[in-house]
């Protein structure tokens, strides 16, 4: 085995066990900067992931097949570490509301990119699980990491009960697939494909399988988790939720539509494209009268898992690189909101206390306004072309089956329905002129670094999409259609 293939994921664990043991000599008053060792350390692996040698060779294996290393897993690696910069220097930002713990903070957020990372990779159903569980026990402890409020313990058993439900779904459901395919590795059981479309219990375990996946992405009818614990958990811990658990989840789906039952993938359309009408229509029709940011964020995270459903019921290569697209660009769009919120909705994610935020700093009015116009799909934002991106794959699946046509129309009715509520947010921050504080902001060097980051990368989406869509045509090479 070639130690280059995992050499993105042994880094990041790495950095990790290097910032647990600088924890144990660093005083108090000093240990933020272990977020800011943590984020150079993220950067200098994020810079090395384009560098040929650190990547291994194409579609390159470890582990007896069961890690991968292809252009699908370097793309969406390269996404969970530049949102695991974003949000180890949020956690920075957050640390005074961290009472004890805070190199730990950061170090549990390193392994959770790290079990994303070998997410992304998966080639194997026991992989799978392993990555998914190396994630999800990362989150129980970080979404309950405020132990001093009642909030966040609440948020951590919600997530901790239903997670361990959906776990428990996904490993029946590979047990079942292993029962009737005799083995795992996506490629042995890709292989058995027509023998096992016959096969009702191998259909039962992959819809287990997906039901488990679901729960990661936040997808009808596994969806009921994320607005309580978005609500609760730490504003940093929010953000990797929506930005990397989310992801991690996508990439699974299509590996196993895909990479492991490619031959039974034209089967799901049906059901994937209902999951994707509910779920789209449920995130927005509730994020209506939410007067809590993050709570209203956890439904709109709801609905644009519906919207990338779009491009995976689409079942062809265009909605799988639109898929991949919109990741990208959501990733700089959620993570821009995020970081407003952690420096202004300290004690209170109440919509009103954005109240006169344009006087108070208007480079994070300008963020939030430019995020909520780029979920919105406002153009000319990476959210606007993403979402157009999702709705030309489904076209085209509809030029071939007319009731698709439904789905672009519930599809359409959504972002008219969202429209109300980002910009609901926006008319709080201009339109409020006097808000429960209007003392000014003051923002810290690196953060204005990441937020001028995010907005440069969602106008460069926007108005320049071809690099990303070239590399996102590339690393769906990696799926069989």
């Amino acid at each position: 085995m070639n130690p280059a293939i995992l050499s993105l994921e042994l880094a990041v664990i790495g950095l990790a066990l290097a910032v647990l043991l600088m924890d144990l000599w660093t005083p108090r008053p000093f240990k933020h900067w272990l977020g800011y060792l943590a984020a150079a350390g993220l950067l200098v692996i994020l810079a090395g992931s384009f560098c040929p040698l650190c990547g291994g060779a194409p579609s390159a294996t470890a582990f007896s097949g069961m890690f991968v290393q292809d252009g699908l897993a370097l793309f969406f690696k390269r996404i969970f570490l530049a949102a695991g910069v974003f949000v180890v220097l949020m956690g920075v930002e957050f640390r005074d509301r961290i009472l004890m713990g805070i190199g730990e903070f950061f170090t549990i957020n390193l392994i959770a990119l790290a079990g994303m990372m070998f997410a992304a990779s998966a080639n194997d159903f026991l992989m799978l699980y392993v990555a998914m569980e190396m994630m999800s026990v990362s989150f129980y402890v970080l979404v309950s990491f405020q132990r001093s409020r009642l909030s966040s313990l609440e948020a951590g058993v919600k997530y901790l009960v239903l997670s361990a439900l959906s776990a428990g779904a996904l490993v029946f459901g590979i047990a079942l697939i292993f029962g009737t395919a005799g083995g795992t590795a996506f490629a042995a059981v890709a292989a058995q494909g027509a023998a096992l479309a016959q096969n009702k219990l191998f259909w039962l375990g992959a819809l287990l399988v997906l039901l488990g996946l679901a729960f990661k992405i936040a997808a009808f009818p596994m969806q009921m988790w994320a607005p309580d614990v978005y609500q609760g958990a730490p504003t940093p811990v929010t953000a990797f939720l929506a930005i990397g658990s989310k992801a991690a989840g996508f990439v699974l789906v299509l590996r196993v539509l895909f990479v492991a039952a490619p031959a039974l993938s034209p089967h799901w359309g049906k059901l994937f494209s209902w999951t994707a009408a509910l779920t789209i229509l449920y995130g927005n029709l509730c994020a209506i009268p939410q007067r809590s940011l993050k709570r209203l964020l956890g439904y709109s995270s709801i609905a644009n898992a519906g919207y990338i459903l779009l491009g995976v019921a689409a079942l062809n290569p265009s909605g799988s690189v639109a898929v991949l697209y919109y990741l990208a660009g959501y990733a700089f769009t959620l993570a821009v909101v995020f970081i407003v919120l952690c420096l202004v909705a300290r004690d209170n994610d109440d919509i009103g206390a954005l109240a006169g935020l344009n006087r108070r700093s208007p480079l994070l009015a300008l963020a939030l306004t430019l995020g909520m116009m780029s979920l919105a799909g406002i153009p000319p934002l990476a959210g606007f072309f993403g979402k157009l991106l999702l709705f030309q794959a489904i076209l085209e699946r509809a030029a071939a089956d007319r009731a698709y046509l439904w789905l672009a129309l519930a599809a359409i009715a959504g972002v008219v329905i969202s429209i109300y509520y980002y910009f609901g947010v926006i008319r709080a921050v201009y339109a409020s002129e006097q808000g429960p504080d209007m003392s000014p902001i003051t923002v810290s060097a690196p953060m204005k670094f990441s937020v001028g980051v995010c907005i440069a990368a969602m106008l460069f989406l926007g108005l320049c999409p071809d690099p990303v869509l070239s590399a996102a045509a590339e690393a769906v090479k990696a799926l069989r259609f």
